[in-house]
Formats: C-alpha cells, sequence, structure tokens
C-alpha cells in the first residue's frame, strides 16, 4: 500500500508522466508531447491561439481551442505568410525563416525546458524574432533555445503574424473592432502568447512571475511596444530589446488616420469593396498584392488601444510597464540606411531646415564636407535614430535599472564570403548561444564572446541585473555618466556616441515641450 500512495505522489509532483524520450505535458487545453534531447525537453508548435485564419482574419487572437488525448508537438508549425524567405546579403540561411511551409495559421510557440516538476519556478525566456515586421519564424537555426535551457532558463520562442496579415488597418476594421482601433494584429497575436505562458508555463517547471521578454530589430520594436501598451501590464517583468525602439527614431510605425489609408489603398488594389471580400480573398492573393505596396505600409499603429498615440510623451510620463531593461545596438545597425545616403549639399540644406539656428552645431557632429565624410555621418545618424537614441531615451524614462551595450565585435569570416563586420543581427547567435547553429569556422575569439555574452544574458534574465561571476562589471546607465557595456575584442565600459546623444536628445525634448499634450 505504501508502495502505491509513492508512486501516486511522484505522479503529482513530476512534469513529465511518460517516459525521458516522448515527455508529455498536460496544458489548459490539452496534454502536449515533446522530444527529449538529454536534460532538455522540447516542445515545437505549440498552439496558443486559434488560427487567425477565415472570419478571424484580422481579427485579434482567439482562444485555442481544447483538445483531447495527447498531442504531438514535436516539430516547428508553419512560418507566418509572408513573401519566399531566401538567403540575402549578409543573412545567410541561419538567420533566415524555412522557405516552407507558410500560412496564416502559424500561432504557435516552441519551449525549451530543463523542468521536471511545478516547482522548479525556472526564469522564463520569451524570444520575439524580428523581420522589419514583413517576414520573419520562431524555427531561425539562430534562435534555438537548447544552450540556455541547459543552463535553467525555459526558454519560450513565438510567432506572429506579420505583413498585411499582421498590421492591416482599415476603416471598417477600425469599425468592427468595438475599440476604435485596428492594425496591430501581430502585437496582439505576441501579448495573447505571453497570456499562454501566464497560465502554462508553471507546468514546464517554469515562473509566470519571472519573465524576461526580449527581441531583435522589429522583435526589438515589439518588446518597446509591449512595454508601452497598457495590455501588457503584469504579462512580463524584465525587458531586453537588441537594436531599436520606436522612442525618437520615426522609422517604423504610423498614426491610425495615415494607416488606415494604406489600408484602402491596398483594397483597391484587390478589388474589393467589403471586409467579407477581403477574408475570402486567397492567401496567395492578398500576398501578392501586399508585396507591391510600399515599404512601411503594414507596421505596427499608434492608436491608443495597443499602443498609444504619442509613445514618447507617454514613456516620458512614465506611463509605460516599468521594468528593468537590457538594450542595445550593433555598430553595424547604420547601415540599415546606407544606401539612402545624400549628396553633401542637400545633407546640409536638410539640417538647416530641421534644425534651424542649431544646425551648426548639428554639423560638428555630423560633418558633410566631402561625399565620403557625408555618407559616415549619415550612416552615423542613422544608428543614433534607429538604436542609439531610442535606447538612450528609455532609459533616461524609465525609474527601473537599465543597463545599455554597444557591440562592435567583428565575427570570424567565413571563407569565400564578404566581411560584412558587426552587422545588423550578427550578436544574437552570441546572447543566445547558438553559434553552433551558424555555419563559421569559429575560433576562439568567438566562443569567448558567445561565453561572456550570453552569461550576461542569462543573469539579467535570472534576476534583472547582468552582473555575475567571471564577467568584467556592467553599470547602470544614466544621462550624467553615459557608460555603455561596448563589446569589442575587449569588452569594457565608456561613454559612447555621448554628445551626438545630448544634442538629439535635447531637441526631442525641447519638441515635446512646445507641443501641446495630445499633440
Amino acid at each position: 500500500m505504501k508502495k502505491i500512495i509513492l508512486i501516486g505522489v511522484l505522479c503529482v509532483t513530476t512534469l513529465f508522466s511518460f517516459s525521458q524520450k516522448k515527455p508529455v505535458v498536460d496544458t489548459a487545453h490539452g496534454k502536449v508531447s515533446g522530444v527529449q534531447l538529454g536534460e532538455v525537453a522540447v516542445f515545437k508548435g505549440v498552439p496558443f491561439a486559434a488560427p487567425p485564419v477565415g472570419a478571424l482574419r484580422w481579427r485579434a487572437p482567439q482562444p485555442v481551442a481544447n483538445w483531447s488525448g495527447v498531442r504531438a508537438c514535436d516539430k516547428f508549425s508553419a512560418s507566418p505568410m509572408q513573401g519566399k524567405p531566401v538567403p540575402f546579403n549578409m543573412w545567410t540561411e541561419e538567420f533566415i525563416a524555412p522557405p516552407e511551409p507558410l500560412s496564416e495559421d502559424c500561432l504557435y510557440l516552441n519551449i525549451w525546458t530543463k523542468g521536471k516538476s511545478k516547482k522548479d519556478k525556472l526564469p522564463v525566456f520569451v524570444w520575439i524574432y524580428g523581420g522589419g515586421f514583413v517576414s520573419g519564424s520562431s524555427a531561425c537555426a539562430i534562435y534555438d533555445g537548447e544552450e540556455m535551457a541547459k543552463q535553467g532558463i525555459v526558454f519560450v520562442s513565438i510567432n506572429y503574424r506579420v505583413g498585411v496579415f499582421g498590421f492591416l488597418a482599415h476603416p471598417e476594421l477600425t469599425r468592427e473592432s468595438g475599440k476604435r482601433a485596428s492594425g496591430n494584429y501581430g502585437l496582439m497575436d505576441q501579448l495573447e502568447a505571453l497570456r499562454w505562458i501566464q497560465k502554462n508555463i508553471t507546468a514546464f517547471g517554469g515562473d509566470p512571475n519571472n519573465v524576461t521578454i526580449a527581441g531583435q530589430s522589429a522583435g526589438s520594436f515589439s518588446i518597446n511596444a509591449l512595454v508601452a501598451s497598457s495590455l501588457g501590464k503584469g504579462l512580463f517583468h524584465k525587458a531586453i530589446a537588441q537594436s531599436g525602439g520606436f522612442l525618437g527614431s520615426g522609422t517604423i510605425g504610423r498614426q491610425l488616420p495615415e494607416a488606415e489609408e494604406s489600408g484602402v489603398v491596398f483594397s483597391a488594389k484587390v478589388q474589393a469593396t467589403t471586409l467579407q471580400q477581403l477574408r475570402s480573398l486567397p492567401d496567395s492573393i492578398i500576398q501578392q498584392a501586399a508585396a507591391k505596396m510600399p515599404w512601411g505600409s503594414f507596421a505596427p499603429v499608434f492608436e491608443d488601444y495597443v499602443l498609444p498615440t504619442q509613445i514618447l510623451r507617454h514613456f516620458r510620463e512614465g506611463k509605460h510597464n516599468d521594468v528593468p531593461l537590457l538594450t542595445g545596438w550593433v555598430t553595424g545597425d547604420g547601415m540599415l540606411r546606407a544606401g539612402n545616403a545624400l549628396p553633401p549639399g542637400q545633407f546640409i540644406k536638410q539640417a538647416e531646415v530641421k534644425y534651424k539656428d542649431a544646425s551648426g552645431q548639428f554639423l560638428e557632429l555630423f560633418p558633410a564636407t566631402t561625399k565620403e565624410e557625408s555618407r559616415a555621418s549619415q550612416v552615423r545618424l542613422g544608428l543614433c535614430e534607429f538604436a542609439v537614441l531610442p535606447s538612450h531615451l528609455w532609459a533616461v524614462y524609465n525609474k527601473s535599472d537599465s543597463y545599455l551595450y554597444q557591440v562592435s565585435f567583428v565575427p570570424t569570416d567565413k571563407p569565400d564570403f564578404p566581411n560584412y563586420g558587426s552587422f545588423h543581427t550578427s550578436e544574437v547567435p552570441y546572447a543566445l548561444h547558438t553559434l553552433h547553429r551558424w555555419n563559421r569556422p569559429w575560433q576562439e575569439r568567438d566562443r569567448v564572446q558567445e561565453q561572456i555574452m550570453s552569461t550576461y544574458w542569462i543573469n539579467f534574465i535570472r534576476t534583472g541585473n547582468p552582473n555575475g561571476t567571471g564577467v568584467p562589471e556592467w553599470s547602470t546607465y544614466t544621462a550624467d555618466t553615459g557608460l555603455i557595456q561596448d563589446f569589442g575584442d575587449e569588452i569594457k565600459q565608456g561613454p559612447i556616441l555621448q554628445k551626438e546623444i545630448a544634442f538629439l536628445a535635447s531637441r526631442i525634448n525641447r519638441e515635446l515641450r512646445q507641443r501641446p499634450a495630445g499633440k
């Protein structure tokens, strides 16, 4: 009799009820089975919302339906609908979503955990991919979560709708919503995934009260959005934003009226006069038409439901979800705008119009006496506007501790492949400890960088502070000290781009003071 009681107790306290080769977890919607990789259990393609197809296209995500039996979750789901993913420039296949399958039915997440019991309460890390809000997938090789899971982190990666399927705004959609808003379906997917995690992650050994959200590029903008959104309150406790943010950048996102106008133009292109007609069109027709729209037609919308219409003022007034922050950029982020460099005369004239009496000071910081100097200044300005200034302003407006970084480290060359330097996204495999998923002849310098960077990230995920044994000290950021952790061949602290940041931040704050509230 004692043996029977003991077995019953083990069934209650043990997380995985089947054999180690096929772990099974009971979620709020039904049982899921995964795959055991050594000490780490992996669950891929776990549904967190109903498929957003048919009548659910361009609607807020709906709860996932319950199922009976055990659902096999041992492979990635389809990636969201987008143009066919193909490697380009520096972004080799490890950085790109699988070319197929692509589907509107994409709202699934993946979990890596070595938790064995609901009592484990391991820190939870939620990864949100980039891709300019028009592409991306949680199935990219460099987003693998096994190594972090080995360190006691429950690693979760999520899919969300992108492009026209994730960010179409339209007057009819706005009226239908009952929220006077439309267009942010991709961000609502992210919020729904976080709600699912709050309800279910304990069953995977995770702590719903210790959740860190993180992302890079459009994923970084997404983190900025989730921290801004009142709908995100209580769903996470720390934030990591890598390369990009809304504060002061002006590069991504539009006000609702402008976004609705794009939606009307798009509807005309596909010859649809009603929402029913739009929703009945094949996804391939929708995607083909969307690909012909101007860049930025489908991106986050400032509409005062998911996102505040005046996001900079929102942060400045402390209305955001104030949590510990780790944020920064790679030096190659500035190259994202390099192809649009203006001739020196045009750049100078633009500066005089924009900055008026302060244009002389601006041109001292960003000189343009020659074509080469002008291009270099514009690359540096692009870096500041895209990532440096948003990171600075977010940290300044945050009451919680904030840690800023710059990555100047250049990955070891790949034979017969151009050297793109410290390029946009190159830091991700170092931070996530996934260099083994990126095919290059890595050297000891790369391994050391990976070990240190991923240690900082894991420390922050656990405690909200990147510091710990075996890594150089990383001070909190303030506008006064300007101390930023520079990840180069040597890892050191120092004030980086401090004069440029101070000038650009002062101009933004001046505009805010002059602008009436609500404008």
